[in-house]
């Protein structure tokens, strides 16, 4: 999937990481989010993972978790 088929939700700039324009949440066609921002050092990731998409139900618990 190209980021053009992607509506940005977030940012400031191109999509590009490095160019103060991170972390950035893009919404796919099929509702579910594409997450960009910087590399976190919490655990590690199975190999070949880098942006992450979820569905919109995962964001929607953890904006009530948070209590957004």
């Amino acid at each position: 999937m190209a980021r053009e088929e992607l509506t940005r939700l977030t940012g400031n700039g191109n999509g590009e990481c490095g160019k103060d324009d991170c972390p950035n949440v893009y919404r796919t066609a099929s509702g579910s989010f594409v997450v960009q921002g910087d590399v976190s050092n919490a655990f590690d990731a199975p190999e070949g993972e880098g942006l992450v998409e979820i569905p919109e139900e995962t964001l929607s618990e953890a904006f009530r978790a948070l209590g957004w």
